[in-house]
């Protein structure tokens, strides 16, 4: 297991599961109050900015990476906060913990995340 010794501790949201009395079975999308676990040893890296000027506005689209633990429990449709109270990012594709098949040994785990601001 890799140590990030200096890292933050970053908070995983997942939105609830309810009752889809269409489907009679319980689906994803309660965002209202979000599971949350924390992750130690984590931290949020800038990957890159992008401004999309509009008619009335500017948006800036933000590229990040989360660097955590192989195993930490991420998944596609998850949010990510930057410590208590600070920005959430929508994970922004599928997560991988990659192996490597000569020794087993598993590097810390990137995971894309990408917000809009403006």
């Amino acid at each position: 297991m890799i140590s990030l010794p200096y890292g933050t501790t970053v908070y995983r949201l997942r939105a609830r599961s309810v009752y889809d009395p269409v489907s009679d079975s319980m689906v994803e999308g309660d965002w209202g109050t979000p599971d949350s676990i924390a992750i130690p040893e984590a931290f949020i890296a800038q990957s890159s900015t992008a401004s999309v000027p509009g008619a009335t506005r500017t948006q800036v689209l933000e590229s990040k990476s989360l660097f955590c633990a192989p195993d930490a429990d991420v998944q596609m449709g998850d949010r990510i906060q930057d410590g208590e109270g600070g920005p959430i990012y929508p994970v922004d594709g599928v997560p991988a913990a990659d192996v490597n098949p000569f020794t087993g040994w598993q590097p810390v785990r990137e995971v894309p995340l990408q917000r809009a601001v403006g």
